[in-house]
């Protein structure tokens, strides 16, 4: 093509369509990003917005081209008047356009480059540590206004394309080869909107969050790559060569984004390449020219075959699933298998998902599994004890954020007593942890699916399950909780629970079975726990006290009576003998019944029946001697009758016989004065003894 002011003015003209163009996305993508606050639309927005710099500078060196071209005829026009050595020794000083033309490809275009490549590392890394975070956040990330962003994705990608492709045509000519750099940033535009497109598509129709959660990280690494590549062209251009008279290629013109605003150059490039190796034309052959020309009926019908192939689904042995047909469920349980339905988007399959919910290194960490079968367990009471954390025992902390429930104290400790716990003023509580599983399983899939969404179904149950367990646990006693009435107690809250499960879906139930209820794990508080082993520790010792009674009761009882049994029967019987005497029974009635009652403690064996034996033997012993006593008494009276005197002068010789048994008498004459002792012992003879002194 003719390089002339016009060609150059075309150029320009292009540029700055390519500028409004740019501007126009830039904004459309930027209000959209402030609106729906959706972090990879902004990122695009911030790319389209940088691109301005490049068609600015596109613009601005077409137009420098158009004024170096028109100095040029001018001084061309004047050359051909003009005659003489002088006009012609001063044409270089009067070439201010090309002076200026050169001056930009020189400084501006390079510095330019620079700010480019500074300003899409900066935007990247920017924008990157946003996009780890939602990567990595729990919650589901959806989009608030997926239409719009679809709509304004296809438009970009659309309309970026199509003047890629065209810029890319012209660009194919020597004199808007620049427009190159301008191309492959269009080209930019339309990948960004694309994906941006697609990634709202998925979320929207297949209710999947794997594209927004990571597309906002991808367009930050790719516009890092995109700044790093024009560092790398930069670096490259200080030592590559260059033809006199031809233009140097701008470092911001992005060599892998122009390969695609130009698809047919790798398809020639691919050409040559298979050519090369065969050794043989092959994109020459008629084969080769015959797919060629088929290419896009072939791309049709296979387009075609994979949407009709849309219509077979197969549900996983461990699903089942509901199908859709234009929003309305039209199979509500499907099971495991191959199923035929209409293609998309006129029938759609739903999976109910799962959310499990794991404590990773502190933090919790969802999980989404696209099933409905198996059984599976929800939490409703306290946390259960960790799985590392050795013996459960009361003094020792079970799990994390342990939750208590209200109880009524025991009837035993409550003030007043019994009467107290059950129908007195006492406003005293008790608290207890308690582990409450429960294990139920998906028996009608719409249902299920229509109670909450995945990430909030479990939390659902599980809100309503601790409700019950509240309102349940705050009827019982702590006596009741802490012993053995727990399997009596599971069963009434599994009721409790499936009323409560069955009001959801207004009234309709929430599609699930429950299998088994649990009350396990339960224990006080761990700082009262001490407290509660005293009471043990005391029950203990209560315990132990009424054995040793026991054991000394039986130790007393056969000692006394022989057995407990013959024991215990006597002790009826002085009860009795007490009862008659206090009604005022006969005497003779009551003295019958004594004697009955000492011979059955005679006859049991023990001790006291040893005692009454002993006491009669004893009694009669005395009996007779006070008898002998009064016979002996009446034999004296009879003698002091019959002879007063004589029976007075005995008496009173006995008696000082019995005085004088151990005394020493000394017989002296009368008038005796003095009298000499030798106090030795001698055998003397009795003085009233009337043997004494004999033979």
């Amino acid at each position: 093509m003719k390089a002339d002011y016009l060609t150059f003015q075309r150029g320009t003209s292009v540029s700055i369509l390519g500028f409004a163009i740019q501007l126009v996305l830039a904004l459309a993508f930027l209000i959209y990003a402030q609106y729906s606050k959706d972090h990879a639309a902004f990122t695009a927005a911030l790319y389209l917005g940088l691109g301005l710099l490049v068609w600015f500078t596109l613009g601005v060196m077409f137009d420098l081209h158009r004024r170096e071209r028109l100095e040029a005829l001018e001084i061309e026009s004047f050359g051909a008047t003009e005659t003489g050595s002088a006009f012609k020794s001063g044409e270089e000083e009067i070439r201010e356009g090309a002076r200026r033309l050169a001056a930009m490809q020189t400084y501006f275009v390079p510095a330019m480059s620079l700010v480019i490549a500074g300003g899409l590392i900066g935007i990247g890394w920017w924008r990157l540590a946003g996009a780890r975070a939602i990567v990595h956040q729990e919650a589901t990330v959806n989009a608030s206004l997926p239409g719009w962003g679809i709509a304004i994705g296809i438009g970009a990608a659309f309309v970026g394309f199509v003047f890629a492709r065209f810029v890319a045509g012209m660009a194919k000519q020597k004199v808007w080869a620049s427009l190159r750099a301008g191309a492959a940033y269009s080209v930019g535009a339309a990948l960004l909107g694309l994906a941006l497109a697609v990634a709202h598509f998925i979320n929207y129709a297949g209710k999947e969050d794997v594209a927004l959660r990571y597309v906002p990280a991808a367009f930050a690494v790719a516009i890092i790559v995109l700044g790093c590549e024009v560092i790398v062209n930069f670096a490259l251009d200080i030592y590559r060569p260059r033809r006199p008279g031809e233009d140097p290629r701008a470092a911001f013109d992005s060599r892998v984004l122009g390969f695609l605003a130009a698809p047919d150059k790798i398809a020639e490039s691919l050409g040559e390449a298979i050519n090369y190796q065969f050794g043989i034309d092959v994109t020459g052959s008629w084969f080769y020219k015959l797919l060629s020309r088929s290419l896009a009926t072939l791309a049709m019908l296979a387009a075609t075959t994979a949407w009709l192939l849309t219509g077979l689904v197969v549900i996983e042995p461990h699903q089942r699933a509901m199908i859709l047909t234009w929003g309305t469920v039209s199979r509500a349980d499907v099971g495991p298998g191959l199923h035929f339905k209409w293609p998309w988007p006129i029938s759609t399959v739903e999976i109910p998902e799962h959310v499990e919910t794991k404590v990773v290194d502190g933090r919790p960490v969802q999980s989404r599994i696209r099933t409905v079968e198996g059984v599976r367990v929800l939490h409703i009471g306290t946390n259960p004890p960790d799985e590392d954390k050795g013996p459960i025992l009361w003094t020792k902390q079970h799990a994390l954020n342990e939750q208590f429930l209200i109880v009524q104290p025991s009837k035993d400790t409550a003030p007043g007593g019994a009467a107290a716990a059950s129908g007195g003023d006492s406003k005293d509580v008790a608290l207890v942890a308690i582990e409450v599983p429960v294990h139920y399983v998906v028996k009608d899939v719409q249902l299920f699916d229509q109670v909450a969404s995945p990430e909030v179904r479990d939390q659902l149950f599980t809100s309503l399950g601790r409700r019950v367990v509240m309102h349940f646990a705050s009827t019982l006693t702590v006596d009741q909780v802490l012993t053995t009435d727990r399997s009596r107690l599971a069963e009434q809250l599994r009721e409790e629970l499936k009323r409560e499960f069955g009001r959801l879906n207004e009234g309709r139930g929430a599609g699930i079975e429950i299998l088994f209820v649990g009350i396990e794990g339960v224990h006080p508080p761990m700082k009262v726990a001490p407290q509660f082993e005293q009471v043990i520790g005391d029950r203990q010792k209560r315990d132990m006290a009424i054995e040793d009674a026991q054991r000394y009761k039986i130790e007393r009882l056969t000692t006394a009576a022989g057995t407990v049994e013959r024991a215990e029967t006597i002790a009826g019987k002085l009860d009795q003998l007490d009862a008659m005497m206090r009604a005022g029974a006969d005497e003779t009635e009551i003295a019958a019944f004594r004697l009955e009652i000492q011979h059955d403690l005679e006859a049991a064996g023990g001790e006291m029946g040893a005692l009454l034996i002993e006491a009669s033997a004893q009694r009669w012993t005395r009996h007779m001697g006070e008898r002998g006593r009064s016979s002996l008494h009446q034999g004296q009276v009879a003698s002091y009758r019959a002879a007063p005197e004589l029976y007075r002068a005995k008496k009173y010789f006995e008696a000082l016989a019995d005085v004088m048994a151990g005394a020493r008498v000394f017989i002296v004459p009368e008038n005796t004065s003095m009298v000499r002792l030798e106090l030795q012992d001698q055998r003397s003879t009795e003085v009233f003894n009337p043997e004494a002194g004999g033979p």
